[in-house]
């Protein structure tokens, strides 16, 4: 039997592999978290480093004023209902989409609609936000000059001011950009599947439905509750590889400041733009710590109710 040096050797590609993936979870994730102390000290940016420690500690001072604060429950909500709708309306699709595509039998078709639906992906958010505005200014956006063009609508529609609009454009512009990234996930489950069942089920007279219902969607529940999951733990910063802030942040304004407003972008203003550091860690963490308690949640309930968890 080979020891454990000779085994080290055998396996050095991967194990560096490995070791640069713990660096960097060290230095990009674990490392900043040690600033999480100044949520319960005085730090001013003046004290520098040293303030880490020197600072007076002021106990739960921050977290009792953001609670106070008269935009908390306008901000508290704006986060929960973006995040669920997100949540609600983005995470189906994909399955939907991965169950669609598995049914076409032009591989070339296939391939090419897989391709131009992932693409979206790689398009950063400021990028979809330029698309977005390009397409919906209530002067020159063609989807307006259609709209009134084609008698739909009398005037032009204020998508990008009307508060009334920001969250099913948020939902949307979320579902365009990542749904065809995900599919590819529950596509890789669904080519899983034994095709034995598949040619068993056609001998006993199974349609294409009753195949998805009791073979496809069965096979791949372990994928979709373990992607759940992490989606649920993501919830409050994007859910399915979306990002609330990036768009709260590019799409938000003054006018719909009401709707789009939420933790990470209140987070930034009160720490870059008003050097609140001490109180923009605390929020941020209350974020952090509700995120950690929502994934320990569905996880214990889907292990209770599955018997599929991560943990």
């Amino acid at each position: 039997m080979p020891n454990f040096w000779s085994r080290l050797r055998g396996q050095l590609f991967f194990q560096i592999c490995a070791l640069m993936g713990i660096a960097f979870l060290l230095v990009f994730a674990y490392t900043p978290m040690v600033g999480i102390i100044i949520a319960f000290k005085n730090f001013k940016l003046s004290s520098g480093i040293p303030g880490f420690i020197t600072s007076e500690w002021v106990g739960f001072k921050w977290f009792a004023e953001f609670y106070n604060d008269i935009y908390f429950w306008q901000i508290i909500r704006n986060t929960v209902v973006m995040s669920l709708l997100k949540l609600v309306f983005t995470f189906p699709i994909p399955i939907l989409f991965a169950l669609v595509l598995n049914e076409v039998r032009r591989q070339a078709m296939k391939r090419s609609v897989q391709t131009v639906s992932y693409l979206p992906h790689f398009i950063s958010w400021i990028v979809v936000s330029g698309m977005i505005f390009s397409f919906f200014n209530e002067q020159t956006g063609v989807v307006n000059h259609f709209l009134v063009s084609t008698g739909l609508a009398d005037k032009p529609i204020s998508f990008l001011s009307d508060p009334a609009y920001f969250w099913p454009m948020a939902v949307l512009s979320d579902i365009w950009k990542e749904m065809g990234w995900w599919t590819i996930i529950f596509l890789a489950a669904i080519a899983g599947v034994d095709p034995a069942l598949y040619e068993a089920a056609v001998v006993d007279g199974a349609s294409r439905m009753q195949r998805i219902w009791f073979i496809t969607l069965p096979t791949i529940k372990g994928t979709i509750i373990i992607v759940l999951i992490l989606s649920i733990g993501n919830l409050f910063g994007g859910g399915l590889g979306g990002s609330n802030f990036e768009q709260s942040y590019l799409l938000g304004n003054p006018v719909n400041n009401g709707v789009s407003e939420i933790l990470q972008t209140y987070t930034l203003k009160m720490g870059l733009a008003q050097g609140r550091y001490s109180y923009a860690t605390a929020i941020g963490l209350i974020q952090s710590v509700i995120s950690l308690m929502l994934i320990y949640l569905s996880n214990y309930f889907s292990k209770r109710f599955s018997g599929i968890g991560l943990f």
